[in-house]
């Protein structure tokens, strides 16, 4: 139950984060959160190829949700 709860509020916090991703052509959707509290996330678009894409998922992405949500422990790209 609280792994449900904790899908939507990623899902709030990335609705926040969004729009500056749009902005530059990309997009990022939330993927699973494991039992260890790691939230999995997809990059489309041009974050594909955008050389600041670590430092999108590290600086803003995960700096954000852990900030916010204490039982987030990281995040992480998965691909397909």
């Amino acid at each position: 139950m609280m792994i449900l709860m904790s899908k939507k509020q990623v899902e709030s916090i990335l609705e926040e984060l969004r729009p500056a991703i749009l902005a530059d052509g990309g997009n990022v959707h939330l993927v699973d959160i494991t039992a260890e509290g790691v939230v999995q996330v997809r990059f489309e678009g041009e974050c594909l190829r955008c050389p600041s894409r670590d430092m999108t998922l590290r600086s803003g992405i995960e700096t954000t949700l852990r900030n916010r949500l204490h039982n987030i422990t990281g995040v992480e790209e998965v691909q397909n």
